[in-house]
């Protein structure tokens, strides 16, 4: 029933505006997971609060965010897919509202907990829409314009942000969400709402529920705090972690052997679900560590600002936008190749960056960036092809919401992970410097001398080295990240072809796993 519902002939739904309208909301939620990073001292200045208090705007969010998406499965089972993508777009839009009118830093992180919570929703239903409702021969197009929103927007969302906040006000961060919403909730519920998927009512798993909240909830907490409070030097790190480690071995023994999970484990015995959730949630990891330390080692050491260091990026995502179309036609022929491609593409611009100074110029820092952006629209999509092309439409959304989950817990990790890997190299290799700069050293001392020709105070000069010492240990240390980045991706392009045809969309609801 599932799939015939699927395959029902509406001559009034326009496939592409379907496509275009789901990868629209896809957007504006993954834009809303960055647009505010920039804006947190703006905020709390405005609401009268503490920078430091800030933090919790990104972090409330993030929280709510990843505890919804693994539970979408079962949401979309008992209320139907199109009606809850509806209904979660349209709370996106209301919180969106209330977040742009917040009076005091509580009650924003009331409602971005909210907004956090829709998003979650929006995320694995848009992918499980696209799959499911995208006719014969253009899923691979659905999927190709559905990547290029996930891979855009996080590098929209700071420099849009920005921009907003210093020729507007921050309010328009949310603000703007709101006509794209309510054109989004309405227009997919038109075009879809005849096509809804087949309704199951499993009885809730509130013991799978609360596990789940309690584990990844404070795993969320560790990873947004754990490099501020010094991870594991902490005791309120550590206390979480053992929590975290305790209540996730729980859940699992427990989803395994209930009888009506809230999370379809039983996903994991497909080898192609497991092997592209894998490749794409590693790549994701790399992905977001290279992404964070490049602005941050531009503004920090090379002395640009967050809107430059956001031009730096862009170029990686107007390719992206360009070549979605054309790596959109292909992807159903050639998954594996493709994704070997454009992944070995990462590798060299990985590689590349690794040969970074900070005296380059901009089109140098730029450049490799617009090559990666070839590379964004090509892997993406044929990645999550691998791992959903066999999933039965009424398992879509569970598969969806599973793989969306564990590629945003990697790439989570990626993110808090790379910077403390990157300050601690940078002490590793400014203790390194520092033992060959001496004031016996020759260059070091020539370096003293002609300051002092120029009438620098000795002072000051050791205090320009230990400036140049600071901003080259930074460098080796970015070099150090994008070798370990493009190491890892060199992986995946092996492990992309232990993935078997055939990739395309199950037959029938009862196929039986590859």
């Amino acid at each position: 029933m599932a799939t015939s519902l699927y395959r029902l002939s509406q001559p009034t739904t326009a496939p592409l505006l379907v496509i275009v309208v789901l990868a629209l909301a896809n957007f504006m939620q993954v834009l809303d997971q960055s647009i505010a990073n920039v804006s947190i001292p703006a905020i709390t200045g405005d609401l009268g609060t503490a920078p430091s208090q800030g933090a919790w705007i990104i972090t409330s969010y993030s929280i709510s965010n990843a505890i919804m998406v693994p539970l979408t499965g079962w949401i979309a089972e008992r209320w139907g897919q199109v009606r809850v993508f509806a209904l979660a777009t349209a709370l996106f839009t209301l919180t969106s509202l209330f977040c742009g009118i917040a009076w005091s830093l509580p009650s924003l992180i009331v409602f971005r907990v909210m907004q956090g919570a829709a998003g979650g929703i929006m995320i694995p239903l848009a992918q499980a829409l696209l799959m499911g409702s995208a006719p014969a021969g253009k899923r691979g197009m659905a999927l190709a314009l559905w990547s290029m929103t996930t891979v855009i927007a996080p590098i929209a969302g700071p420099l849009l942000g920005g921009w907003i906040t210093d020729n507007f006000h921050w309010s328009w961060i949310f603000l703007i969400n709101v006509p794209v919403g309510l054109i989004a909730a309405a227009a997919v519920w038109q075009l879809l709402r005849h096509r809804e998927t087949e309704l199951r009512r499993r009885p809730l798993d509130r013991v799978g529920v609360l596990l789940l909240v309690v584990w990844v909830g404070l795993l969320q907490v560790v990873l947004d705090k754990g490099h501020e409070l010094d991870w594991f030097e902490s005791p309120f790190i550590t206390a979480l972690a053992v929590i975290i480690v305790v209540a996730f071995a729980l859940f699992m023994v427990w989803e395994l052997t209930e009888r009506h999970p809230i999370v379809d484990l039983t996903l994991l015995t497909r080898r192609n679900f497991v092997i592209g959730v894998l490749a794409l949630s590693l790549s994701f990891c790399a992905f977001r560590a290279g992404a964070i330390i490049l602005p941050l080692w531009l503004q920090t050491q090379v002395g640009y600002t967050a809107l430059w260091a956001g031009y730096v990026l862009a170029p990686s995502g107007i390719m992206a936008l360009l070549l979605g179309p054309l790596a959109g036609r292909n992807i159903e022929r050639a998954p594996r190749l493709l994704a070997s491609g454009a992944i070995a593409i990462h590798v060299a611009c990985m590689a590349w960056r690794a040969q970074f100074t900070d005296s380059a110029d901009f089109y140098t820092f730029a450049l490799p960036n617009f090559v990666q952006g070839i590379a964004m629209a090509f892997f993406f999509a044929p990645l999550v092809s691998i791992s959903l092309g066999g999933i039965e439409p009424g398992r879509l959304a569970a598969a969806a919401g599973l793989q969306n989950f564990i590629r945003n817990l990697l790439g989570s990790f990626g993110t808090s992970l790379s910077i403390t890997f990157w300050e601690r190299r940078e002490a590793l290799h400014r203790t390194q410097l520092a033992e060959r700069v001496t004031d016996s050293a020759w260059a070091s001392g020539d370096y003293v001398a002609r300051l002092g020709g120029v009438g620098v105070p000795a002072d000051q000069a050791h205090g320009f080295m230990d400036k140049v010492l600071t901003q080259q240990a930074y460098t080796l240390a970015s070099n150090d990240i994008y070798w370990v980045t493009s190491s890892i991706m060199f992986s995946i392009i092996v492990l992309v072809w232990f993935a078997r045809p055939p990739f395309g969309r199950a037959a029938a609801p009862s196929a039986e796993p590859e």
